[in-house]
Formats: structure tokens, C-alpha cells, sequence
């Protein structure tokens, strides 16, 4: 039987605060014996018909509907290593990069990500036929059966990220800065430890900075 600590994580590749938090566990990744598995979920389907976000909030979730529709399309066609792989490269390109001007109101907000989708295809050798599914909603009953799993794990007042460590999930845990190598490890033992008690559900405070991607 295997002792390797499972992780589902549960992301959608706008956010900056889901990208720090999956960057922690790809460094985690090179120091502990760990299983994950990447399911996409959606800020756009969490906020559809939410009136009372502002007006640019609304925008970015009409923009974000074709990447989530994307990695459902991947997640449901080329497996967990791509899915993984697409992951880093794009959202590489919207966080690290900042290719992505969030104030910008295109007129089509569903191609706001068109080119470093197509970038990041071509990146990782997946067909840009999943660009042309992702402009559909052929996609949408699995994009919404796998953000459902997510908010079903954890309840529907949170976001992104969520992280389901062996058999408990949480929202978060929210990093603003990237742990590294052994550091990043001890992070992720505490998580698992304080995952493991069933009477254990939040810690939280106030944020003082933005995200940080190096």
C-alpha cells in the first residue's frame, strides 16, 4: 500500500493567488513523495449571475469562460500530464509575464486569451483544435460536473485555489510569495498534519501585499 500523500488540486488559471499556491506545489514536487492530480475549476461559473460584482470584476469572468472551457477540453482529452504541463505554460504567460491587461474591455471577451492560448498549445505540443473546443460549449456539463466536485469538497464562499490533501479539502492555503525547496516541503507537512484532525477548518488574516511570482 502506498504512503505517498495525495493532492487534488482545483485551479483556474486567472487567478494570481491559485497560481502562487500551484507554484508551492510543483516545488513541493522535488522534495516530497507526493501524487497530484490538476482538475480545472471556474471563477466564471462560481460568480455567473452575480449582479452585485463590479462592472471590471464581471468583465474578467467573461473573458475567463475560454480558458476554463480549455482545460476541461485538455483534462478531458490528453490527460493529467498535459493538463499540467498547459498549467504552467500559460498561466506562466498571464501571471509571470502579465500578458493579460485585466482593464482591457475587448470587444469579444471570449478571445481575450486567443494568443497565448495558442502560444502555450504549441509550448507543450497539444493541437490548436483545443483552442476551437474551448470556443464552444462542448466542454461546459464536465467544466461544471468538476468545479461542482470542488465547491462540494469545501462550500460554495470561497474561490480559488482549492486543495484536497488525502481525503480533506480546503480553500487555500493562500501564499502571496512562492515557498521553495525544503521550506516549501515543511509548509506542505503542516498542511497535511492540520488536514489530518477532522475538527480542523480555517486559519486566517489579513493580507499585507500582492502576489509575487519569482
Amino acid at each position: 500500500m502506498s504512503n505517498r500523500d495525495k493532492v487534488t488540486f482545483y485551479f483556474d488559471v486567472s487567478c494570481p493567488f491559485c497560481w502562487v499556491t500551484s507554484r508551492w506545489i510543483k516545488e513541493v514536487e522535488k522534495v516530497r513523495d507526493i501524487e497530484v492530480e490538476w482538475k480545472p475549476m471556474s471563477l466564471s461559473v462560481l460568480n455567473e449571475g452575480r449582479d452585485e460584482l463590479p462592472e471590471e470584476y464581471k468583465f474578467m469572468m467573461q473573458c475567463n469562460w475560454t480558458p476554463a472551457r480549455l482545460f476541461n477540453a485538455v483534462f478531458s482529452q490528453d490527460g493529467q500530464e498535459a493538463v499540467d504541463k498547459l498549467y504552467t505554460a500559460l498561466g506562466t504567460k498571464v501571471h509571470n509575464e502579465n500578458r493579460i491587461d485585466r482593464h482591457a474591455h475587448v470587444d469579444e471577451p471570449e478571445h481575450a486569451f486567443d494568443e497565448l492560448i495558442k502560444e502555450a498549445l504549441a509550448e507543450v505540443g497539444l493541437p490548436e483544435e483545443r483552442l476551437a473546443q474551448a470556443l464552444t460549449t462542448e466542454f461546459d456539463e464536465l467544466m461544471r460536473e468538476n468545479h461542482a466536485e470542488a465547491m462540494k469538497e469545501v462550500g460554495n464562499d470561497v474561490g480559488t485555489p482549492v486543495v484536497k490533501l488525502n481525503d480533506v479539502a480546503f480553500f487555500g492555503p493562500v501564499l502571496t510569495r512562492i515557498p521553495r525547496g525544503e521550506e516549501a516541503g515543511k509548509i506542505f507537512d503542516g498542511s497535511v498534519a492540520v488536514a489530518s484532525y477532522p475538527y480542523f477548518f480555517e486559519i486566517k488574516r489579513s493580507r499585507t501585499e500582492d502576489p509575487r511570482f519569482d
